[in-house]
C-alpha cells in the first residue's frame, strides 16, 4: 500500500506514517482525493462566479469550457457515495456484523447532523434568510445522501454482500423505471408529499426550518449498496483487482453509450444530433440527469472512475501521494472549504464593492453582478486547495498514527 511522505524543512524525504487503519488502499484514497478536487472547483463556481446559477448545463447556449467545468464534477457525487460502501465492506471483515451495523448507523446519523447544523449554515451564513421566508435553509445533499445511505446499509449488511449488490444493482438499473409515475420537480419546489422525495427533488416548510431535498435518496441508496458488494474486488491481489476493475469499468462505460445512443430507456433528458455541430451534440449527448442521477449518468461516471481506480494503483509520485492525502479526510476537506470559499466570496464582494451582508445568503441570491469569470474561478480554487493543503495534511497524520475512535467521525 502506498504511504505519504513528508518532506524535512532541509528538503529531503522521508516515510510517513503508514496508516493504522489496515483496510485503506491508496488507490481508493486517491479516487477519492481527485474527486475532492473536481468538487471543490464546482463550490469556487458557486460561490465566485458571476451570475453563477445551480446548474450552467441547463443553459442551452452554455460556452464548451463551463459545460465541461461543471461535467467533470458530476464525477464526484456517485464516486464520493460508492467509495463510501467500497470502505464498509472492506471493514466487513474485520468487523462482526453487529459491530458493523453499529458504526454505520452511528457514522450515518452523525453525517445528517453535520449537514443540518454546520454544512447548510457554510451555504448560507445566516440562520434567517428574507427569500426564504426568514427561516433558516437545510440543504440536504451529498452529505445528507452518503449518511442517509449508511443508515441504510447498517442494516442492509446483516445480507451479506452478494445481497447488497443485487440490490443496490436493481436500484441503479430500475430507478428510471419510475420516470413516468414519478416525474421530477423543481429544488424548490414546495407542496409534495415527503416521500416524493426519495426520487425527485423537493422542498418543505417545517416550522422555522426551509428544507430542500437537493439529492432524491432511492438511487443514491443503490451507489452505496453497489459499492459495498464491490468491495470484494478491492480484496482481490493487486493483478488480479487490476484486470477486474478494467473490466468492470470499460463494460459500465461501454453500456453508457449503447444506453445512451438508444435513448429509450435510462435518462428523462434525451440527446439530438445539434445544428451546432460535433462538440454541440457531445453537449447534448453527456448531459444526463443528475438530480436524482439517473442509469445513463451514473454508467457515464462510475465507468470511468472504476478505470481511474485500476491505473491508480500503478501510479506514484507527489501528485498521487498529495491526492492519497486530501482523500484520507473527505470530511475535513468538506466542511472546511465551504466555508472558505464563502469568505472568499465576501473578501472579493468587499473588493466589487459590495456590503459582507449581501452574501449571507446561498449563492444564487448573491448580488448579480458580482463576481469573476471562469479563469478567476480556477485561481480561486487553486487558491484555496493551497490554503487547505496544511491542514488536511495534518489531519491525515493524525489519523494515520492513531486509532482513537472518534477519529473515524472526521
Amino acid at each position: 500500500m502506498n504511504t505519504l511522505a513528508a518532506t524535512t524543512p532541509a528538503g529531503s524525504v522521508t516515510p510517513a506514517v503508514p496508516d493504522q487503519r489496515s483496510y485503506r488502499i491508496s488507490s481508493i484514497d486517491m479516487l477519492r482525493g481527485l474527486v475532492i478536487a473536481l468538487m471543490a472547483i464546482d463550490h469556487a463556481r458557486d460561490f465566485l462566479m458571476i451570475s453563477s446559477t445551480q446548474d450552467p448545463m441547463s443553459d442551452p447556449n452554455v460556452g464548451p469550457a463551463l459545460f465541461f467545468t461543471r461535467w467533470i464534477t458530476h464525477f464526484c457525487a456517485p464516486v464520493f457515495v460508492l467509495l463510501a460502501g467500497t470502505s464498509a465492506g472492506l471493514m466487513s471483515t474485520r468487523k462482526s456484523p453487529q459491530t458493523l451495523g453499529s458504526f454505520l448507523l452511528k457514522r450515518g446519523l452523525w453525517l445528517i447532523v453535520v449537514e443540518i447544523v454546520f454544512i447548510s449554515f457554510a451555504w448560507s451564513f445566516s440562520i434567517s434568510i428574507p427569500d426564504f421566508g426568514g427561516r433558516y435553509l437545510v440543504a440536504m445533499q451529498v452529505i445528507w445522501a452518503i449518511g442517509a445511505s449508511m443508515v441504510v446499509l447498517a442494516g442492509a449488511q446483516f445480507l451479506g454482500r452478494k445481497a447488497c449488490l443485487a440490490i443496490g444493482l436493481i436500484l441503479l438499473i430500475g430507478h428510471n423505471a419510475l420516470d413516468p409515475f414519478w416525474p421530477t420537480a423543481g429544488m424548490l419546489d414546495v407542496g409534495l408529499p415527503l416521500w416524493a422525495s426519495l426520487h425527485t427533488q423537493s422542498a418543505y416548510v417545517m416550522g422555522p426550518f426551509f428544507v430542500i431535498g437537493a439529492y432524491p435518496l432511492l438511487p443514491w441508496i443503490g451507489v452505496m449498496l453497489t459499492g459495498y458488494g464491490l468491495a470484494a474486488v478491492f480484496e482481490r491481489s493487486p493483478d488480479e483487482r487490476f484486470r477486474l476493475l478494467i473490466r468492470i469499468g470499460t463494460v459500465l462505460t461501454i453500456l453508457f453509450v449503447v444506453v445512451r445512443a438508444i435513448d429509450l430507456y435510462g435518462d428523462p433528458n434525451g440527446w439530438i444530433v445539434q445544428e451546432g455541430g460535433a462538440v454541440a451534440t457531445l453537449i447534448d449527448f453527456v448531459n444526463t440527469t443528475k438530480y436524482p442521477p439517473s442509469l445513463s449518468f451514473l454508467l457515464m461516471t462510475l465507468g470511468p472512475a472504476l478505470i481511474f481506480t485500476a491505473f491508480a494503483e500503478r501510479m506514484s509520485g507527489f501528485l498521487k501521494d498529495t491526492l492519497v492525502m486530501f482523500g484520507r479526510v473527505p470530511f475535513a476537506f468538506y466542511v472546511a472549504h465551504l466555508y472558505l470559499l464563502h469568505l472568499f466570496a465576501i473578501v472579493l464582494g468587499l473588493f466589487q464593492g459590495f456590503a459582507p451582508s449581501d452574501f449571507m445568503t446561498v449563492f444564487f441570491l448573491f448580488p448579480a453582478s458580482f463576481g469573476l469569470g471562469l479563469g478567476g474561478v480556477y485561481v480561486g480554487w487553486l487558491l484555496a486547495m493551497v490554503m487547505l493543503y496544511p491542514l488536511c495534511k495534518w489531519v491525515a497524520g493524525v489519523k494515520a498514527r492513531r486509532k482513537t475512535w472518534w477519529l473515524s467521525y472526521v
